[in-house]
């Protein structure tokens, strides 16, 4: 029987809660360490890591001692203004604006299910949110015949995917320009079926599916100085 050698390679990252996402984040805009915020909250640097880095479920009183040191509000930390409408933030003191490449832009429509397709109706323009998913080059999603989201067929049309993070002050948006038309043929349908992330939101009834030929996919991002590079689902 031989010894086994020991595993010596890097340790796996843990996953952050989005609570950790927060509060590292704040206390990185406040510049401070780990150590200060932990001397503000009367609470040990051990435990404000273990906040930080693992699925934390702190109780009220440490939460309220905790959004105090890092100057917000405990409803910023856990992210309960997320029913609110995106932007109701307040904005960040030095954030930079940057344009996102054709490879970021497709990186980000990638992980992300719900956009809004600006379309005709009656003589009106009209915006309706869809659940989209993305298929090589092309982008999809469904609906019912009589739906306004199915006139974008035949016609040049416009969606647009955003992902705003209030809590930071920052975000992106990706437009995405191009011809629609209703798939008929099986075989794309079963394609397309086999990439959903998932159906609708609205419900049944809504199995036409649009697809989007891109001839201009564009995107800005509002990035707050001295935040980490964030991945494409988050930043």
């Amino acid at each position: 029987m031989t010894n086994m050698e020991p595993d010596t390679g890097p340790e796996p990252v843990r996953p952050r809660s989005d609570l950790g996402r927060r509060v590292a984040m704040r206390r990185q805009q406040l510049g401070l360490t780990r150590e200060e915020v932990a001397a503000r909250a009367a609470a040990s640097p051990g435990f404000l890591q273990y906040v930080e880095e693992s699925a934390a479920e702190p109780g009220i009183g440490f939460m309220l001692s905790l959004a105090d040191a890092l100057e917000t509000t405990v409803a910023e930390l856990v992210g309960s203004t997320t029913e609110l409408p995106a932007g109701f933030g307040t904005a960040a003191a030095h954030p930079e604006v940057l344009d996102l490449s054709p490879a970021e832009c497709r990186e980000r429509l990638s992980t992300h299910g719900v956009g809004r397709v600006a379309v005709t109706v009656d003589d009106a323009p009209a915006v309706f949110p869809v659940n989209y998913t993305v298929a090589d080059e092309l982008i999809a999603y469904r609906t019912a015949p009589e739906a306004g989201p199915a006139a974008a067929a035949g016609h040049e049309v416009a969606l647009e995917v955003d992902h705003i993070d209030d809590a930071f002050s920052q975000g992106w948006s990706v437009l995405v320009v191009g011809y629609a038309h209703v798939v008929t043929n099986a075989h794309e349908t079963r394609r397309l079926e086999e990439h959903a992330h998932t159906a609708p939101w609205v419900g049944d009834g809504r199995h036409q599916w649009i697809v989007i030929h891109p001839t201009r996919i564009t995107g800005r991002r509002i990035r707050v100085m001295g935040s980490r590079a964030p991945s494409g689902a988050t930043s």
